[in-house]
């Protein structure tokens, strides 16, 4: 018997221990691994039966079975496939990163038709050496369809292998692991106990074509006495039978016309943990430059945890039924980040890690299809079924905005059609294209104004003068609104205007003339009211925005009252303050009260009159009173 102790090439040896201890940072991969070897095992005997009339198979006989010795600390998965040859195990084993699955679809060529019936998952040829990352020695007994002769690879992992002639009754690959002893902060026996192998089977390899079959405790009423009386208690046994673990075909898989609404729906709260049906389902089959297939779910609400940086985007990534992601970001934009769902690519190689996938080219290609095809959904619900769009926008239209506003506006163009804004015409949301169509012909702007309830922005004074021309306002109540409508800045070549921009609507030379001899007219007052504020306020103007209204606060520069109160939140008010401008309207009588006041030389009164305007405005604009003692106080003295 040949015994000769065999060693890896030193290159081979310096990647087994990296490997083990830096690719595979999930030690639990293990089982994924091996499960996905024994498939590639079943495929190609499938195979041979499909092309070679001497090889006589029953394809429903394919299984992989699960065995446990806790006693001994033994794991096997065992397969029925093609098996390996004394020189396969010496190649396929002994070098390791070398791949007979890689191998053996060079040999059967690329032809569309085999490919798709082999389909074989392993590439790269490392993935059986994750087995020593929880086991300190592994057996692999294996025959080759058609041979008598059966052989024996036995390694430690550590000091090289050795591969010696055996009996084996039936052709396949039995992979027998010795589970190491517990460490300091490993549990290992995890993987000896019957729930927990199941638990991976179900996450990884759930939907594996073959059945995986394990020995498992079932608990069964034992048959009542012949004898027994009428205060029989039902008495349990536990049984052992063997079970099959996987569900084998992946919903997706089938043709979406095959697939019930009531399946999609099982699958999505049972995958998802989510208690209410999605909204909606995108079932797609895509070949070309990258092959794959879709699953993607828009949820009916947002997780508790979405708006939080502890809500991790993705969506599971497969290679050909096999999980080899959880969660992958690269997959989804953030706009779309609620959307759950699978993608399963055979061009994905399963013996990769998880946190280092490398494919880039083909994640890139997916992920845009994927953000054409929500796109797409997204707005045929909106078009199709309003009212369940509505829910949609209730849960998620704030995480479209803020893709509206990310990347520096981006993503405008993509989005600014499934966007939805309180119309103060229609009192109903709406979107820019109904608006569009709405506009009347002299309507210079798309009109905006920014409020904490639409009624509170119904009441602003700067919108009076907007409505009277008759013209339609959006009313933004959510904070990051004045950023998304700063960012749209334009559409189909109207420019986006705040009510408040002086410039919002456009005005004669006359008017023009008129709105500059009123600010000169009261002049002495608006300087008045500016050395009272101080540096509360920029500036102090007569307002050419104000009808009925005393006066109103606005902003100069960039930043918007409303991009502040944004920034309070966030920043704790630190950062990023608007400049603001106190507008005084010059037919207002607070304004005349003021003239008067001034021209007496009443200083007390002129203060008293300025700082109530100044509160007045803040309060119509949603901000906090500098002090609101002194408010109250002026306020009672005027009733006196």
């Amino acid at each position: 018997m040949d015994m000769e102790k065999k060693q890896f090439k030193a290159e081979s040896q310096r990647l087994l221990d990296l490997m083990v201890n830096s690719i595979y940072t999930h030690k639990e991969i293990f089982l994924r691994e091996l499960i996905s070897n024994a498939s590639d095992a079943e495929d190609k005997l499938a195979y041979l039966g499909m092309t070679d009339a001497n090889v006589d198979i029953n394809r429903s006989d394919l299984k992989i079975t699960i065995t446990v010795d806790k006693d001994a600390r033994l794991l096997t998965v065992s397969d029925n496939g093609v098996g390996m040859t004394r020189e396969e195990l010496e190649t396929n084993l002994g070098t390791i990163a070398h791949s007979g699955s890689g191998m053996f679809k060079q040999e059967v060529g690329q032809e569309k038709e085999a490919e798709s019936e082999i389909d074989v998952i392993g590439q790269f040829g490392v993935g059986f050496y994750s087995a020593f990352m929880v086991s300190d020695k592994v057996t692999v007994t294996s025959r080759c369809y058609g041979s008598d002769e059966a052989w024996q690879w036995e390694s430690d992992g550590l000091d090289g292998y050795t591969i010696v002639p055996c009996s084996k009754e039936t052709p396949g690959t039995d992979v027998v692991m010795h589970i190491k002893p517990n460490a300091d902060e490993e549990d290992y026996d995890q993987f000896l106990e019957d729930y927990s192998l199941q638990n991976l089977v179900k996450k990884y390899s759930d939907y594996i074509r073959y059945p995986i079959i394990m020995l498992v405790d079932d608990y069964r009423e034992k048959e009542k006495p012949a004898d027994a009386g009428e205060d029989y208690k039902p008495e349990w046994e536990t049984v052992q039978e063997w079970k099959t673990i996987n569900s084998m075909v992946p919903l997706w898989q089938r043709p979406r016309a095959e697939v019930k609404e009531e399946e999609y729906n099982s699958f999505y709260k049972d995958k998802f943990s989510d208690w209410q049906d999605p909204l909606a389902v995108i079932h797609s089959s895509t070949e070309g430059a990258v092959t794959f297939k879709a699953m993607l779910f828009v949820p009916s609400q947002a997780p508790y945890d979405f708006y939080t940086r502890e809500y991790q985007k993705g969506l599971q990534l497969y290679s050909s039924g096999v999980l080899i992601m959880d969660k992958c970001a690269d997959l989804l934009p953030d706009c779309y980040r609620f959307v759950r769902g699978v993608v399963d690519s055979p061009d994905f190689s399963l013996n990769i890690s998880r946190e280092i996938l490398q494919h880039d080219r083909q994640l890139k290609v997916i992920a845009k299809s994927l953000e054409k095809k929500i796109h797409s959904e997204l707005l045929k619900m909106q078009k199709d079924d309003r009212e369940k769009y509505e829910k949609f926008w209730k849960a998620f239209g704030t995480q479209l905005k803020y893709g509206v506003v990310s990347e520096y506006g981006a993503n405008k163009d993509k989005l600014q059609d499934l966007l939805l804004f309180w119309s103060s015409k229609e009192n109903a949301n709406t979107t820019l294209a109904a608006y569009k169509d709405r506009m009347p012909e002299d309507q210079p702007c798309y009109y905006y104004a920014c409020g904490e309830t639409v009624e509170k922005v119904a009441r602003l004074p700067q919108v009076e003068r907007i409505l009277e021309k008759g013209y339609e306002i959006l009313y933004c109540t959510e904070d990051v609104d004045d950023f998304v409508m700063k960012a749209l800045d334009e559409i189909d070549g109207k420019k986006v205007k705040s009510v408040a921009d002086d410039d919002a609507l456009p005005q004669t030379d006359e008017e023009k003339k008129e709105a500059e001899e009123k600010a000169e007219a009261g002049k002495s007052v608006l300087e008045a009211v500016k050395e009272v504020l101080g540096d509360r306020v920029k500036e102090v103007r007569a307002s050419s925005i104000l009808r009925s209204s005393a006066c109103c606060l606005t902003a100069a520069g960039p930043v918007s009252l409303e991009m502040e109160k944004y920034m309070s939140k966030v920043e704790g008010g630190e950062h990023a303050k608007a400049e603001r401008v106190l507008e005084l309207n010059p037919d207002s009588a607070p304004f005349a009260a003021l003239k008067r006041a001034l021209d007496s030389g009443d200083q007390e009164t002129v203060s008293k009159y300025s700082k109530m305007l100044y509160a007045q405005a803040l309060l119509m604009a949603d901000l906090p009173l500098d002090n609101p003692a002194e408010f109250a106080e002026m306020v009672s003295s005027l009733m006196v």
